[in-house]
Formats: structure tokens, sequence, C-alpha cells
């Protein structure tokens, strides 16, 4: 059965949007700070452990039309691993080895946690990953929080139908302060 982790770039005020491209009022925040080797590593080896990505719409667009084009062990990854994208209206994707899957988010990606062995991993994807943990999906959340503030635009953790509970298993801090935390579903 395979294990749902959530991936994020977070700011301190909980902001997801616009990390490293997107059309938004703080593009690229979080290439403002240096996350050093240990950093890089780690997103490196998180790419590495997981054996499918999933995604929405969007965030395959960003990715899709950025990684084909780079080369090393992370591109490598990604441009070979499945990917499975969430959406209603991308019909025919170009990326290597990438499935659409249309339908409800949570009786789909409850389908795929069947059917892949391993961790499928949730980079980026904002309304697919509060729908996952809305759904009770989410087995892991996997924070680099960036020492700023933005004031404003889409953050993470929207409104729930219930209250969840998390437990720390791991945090280390990298680079310019950054610290990275991992939280494991501890019950309900």
């Amino acid at each position: 059965m395979g294990k749902i982790a959530v991936t994020e770039f977070i700011s301190l005020d909980g902001v997801v949007e616009g990390p490293g491209g997107e059309d938004f009022t703080y593009r690229n925040w979080s290439f403002e700070f240096q996350r050093g080797e240990d950093g890089d590593r780690f997103k490196l080896d998180e790419a590495l452990g997981a054996e499918a990505l999933l995604i929405g719409r969007r965030t395959y667009e960003s990715f899709a039309g950025a990684w084909p084009h780079y080369q090393g062990p992370l591109a490598d990854k990604y441009n070979s691993m499945p990917k499975y994208v969430l959406s209603s209206t991308l019909t025919d994707p170009e990326w290597n080895n990438t499935r659409v899957i249309k339908g409800d988010v949570v009786e789909e990606v409850a389908k795929l946690k069947e059917e892949v062995d391993g961790e499928i991993q949730v980079p980026g994807s904002i309304r697919l990953v509060q729908a996952l943990i809305a759904g009770d999906l989410v087995d892991e959340i996997r924070l680099m929080t960036f020492p700023v503030i933005l004031g404003t635009g889409r953050r993470l953790f929207g409104e729930t139908t219930r209250k969840t509970t998390w437990r720390l298993t791991e945090s280390k801090t990298v680079g310019e302060g950054i610290p990275i935390t991992t939280f494991q579903r501890a019950g309900g």
C-alpha cells in the first residue's frame, strides 16, 4: 500500500504560493534564501525515495515545462518516475510516464494508494493537498519553512471538517536558518 507524503516550501505565515516561479506577487520567494548543501541533499534524497509523484494540473504544467530540460540525479528521477495528475482539463500529457486521473479526488487517490507500493509524493499542488488532508489521505507532511512573512498568498492549511493529530518525527535546520520538519499522522 502506498503512503502519501506532502512536501512544501512554506513561509512563516503559511504561504505556499509561488515559491518557485508561478505568477505571484512575490514570485520565486524561496530562491532568496540559500538552503545549503544539507537542504539540497534533503530534497534530492526525498525525491529519490519516492515511487511516484501525485500533482495537480498547475504544478504539472510548471514541472513539465522545466524538468525535461534539466540533467542530473534529481531531473533523472522526476523525468522517469510515474506521475499522476489530478485534472479535469488535461487530456494529453506530454511529460514522460504521466497519467491523468479524473473524478472524485478522495476516491481516486484512495485507489492509487492501493495500486502504488511505496511513497507517493505530493509537491506543491495546494488545492490537491487541501483535498487530501480533508479526505484523511495524507500520511506525512514535510515542510521546508523559509524565514519570511509574505503577508499575502494562498496558504497550505485551510478549513477542515475535523481535527487531526500529527507527530513530529524529524527536525533539522539547513542553510540560512531554514527548518525542515517532518510530521506523521498520529491518529484521529
